[in-house]
C-alpha cells in the first residue's frame, strides 16, 4: 500500500493496470485483482474519475457545484476541504483540512484513525472559529454531506459547493495541497504514533503557511497573501 500510495501521487492517472504493470515492474508479483482492493481500500482511482477517500451516501443531500467560471478575488471568498490517507508505521491515519482557496492559506486540519464524520467536524469548527466563507467546497464524500457537517455550515451562513462526480479538477488546488505534504514531509518521515504525525504535521503546515514561497502567489507565502488580502 505505500508502494501504491507513493506511485499514485506521482502519477494520479494510473488505474488498476497499470499500477498492476509498475509493481510488477519493481518485482512484487501482484494479480490486477489485488490492486484493485487495495486501491479500493485506500479509496484512490485514476484520475479520470474523481480521486475518493471515502464512499458517498445516497440518503445524503448533495449540493451543485458553484465555482464554475466564478473569479476567486479575495480571501475567505472559498475554502476547500478534502480528505486524504496518511501513512503510518503501522497502518494508516486519515487528515482533513481546511484551505483557502484564494490565499492556498490552510487554515485548520485534524487526523484521525477512523473515518467517522467527528474530526471533520472538528477541523470545521477550529475553522469558523477564526473566520467564514462565502463558500465551503468539498466533493461528495458521506462525512462532506452528512446532516451534521452540512448542517454545521448553513448555521453558519455558508453557502456548500460540491464537485461533480468524477470531476478531479473540481477542486484541484488541496489536491495539490496534497501531493506537497506528501512529498514535502510525509514520505520524508515514518510516523511510530498518532502523537508524532501530529507534531511533524504541525510544524509542516507552520512551515507551509508562514514560510513556503509560492509562484502562483508571486512568490508571496499563504500567510502573508491570506491576512495580507492582495496577490
Amino acid at each position: 500500500m505505500r508502494l501504491i500510495d507513493e506511485e499514485y501521487t506521482r502519477h494520479p492517472f494510473y488505474g488498476r493496470g497499470q499500477m498492476t504493470n509498475w509493481l510488477n515492474s519493481q518485482g512484487h508479483h501482484v494479480n490486477p485483482k489485488r490492486v484493485r482492493l487495495l486501491m479500493q481500500k485506500m479509496g484512490i482511482q485514476a484520475i479520470y474519475p474523481k480521486r475518493k477517500t471515502s464512499i458517498t451516501n445516497k440518503e445524503h443531500k448533495i449540493f451543485p457545484y458553484l465555482l464554475r467560471e466564478m473569479k476567486i478575488e479575495y480571501p475567505n471568498q472559498v475554502w476547500a476541504t478534502d480528505i486524504t490517507y496518511i501513512r503510518m508505521h503501522p497502518g494508516w491515519l486519515y487528515l482533513v483540512a481546511i484551505m483557502d482557496w484564494y490565499s492556498r492559506y490552510v487554515i485548520s486540519w485534524e487526523l484521525s484513525n477512523t473515518m467517522d464524520v467527528g474530526f471533520c467536524l472538528a477541523a470545521m469548527g477550529a475553522a469558523l472559529a477564526k473566520h467564514k466563507p462565502d463558500i465551503l467546497n468539498s466533493d461528495q464524500a458521506s462525512q462532506f454531506t452528512s446532516r451534521d457537517f452540512t448542517g454545521m455550515l448553513e448555521t453558519a451562513g455558508v453557502r456548500i459547493s460540491m464537485d461533480g462526480r468524477g470531476r478531479v479538477y473540481d477542486n484541484i488546488f488541496i489536491e495539490r495541497l496534497w501531493r506537497t505534504v506528501k512529498y514535502e514531509e510525509v514520505y520524508l518521515h515514518d510516523y511510530e504514533s498518532i502523537r508524532e504525525a501530529k507534531e511533524l504535521l504541525n510544524e509542516y503546515f507552520g512551515f507551509y503557511n508562514e514560510e513556503r514561497f509560492h509562484s502562483s502567489l508571486n512568490k508571496k507565502t499563504p500567510a502573508a497573501v491570506y491576512f495580507g488580502g492582495k496577490i
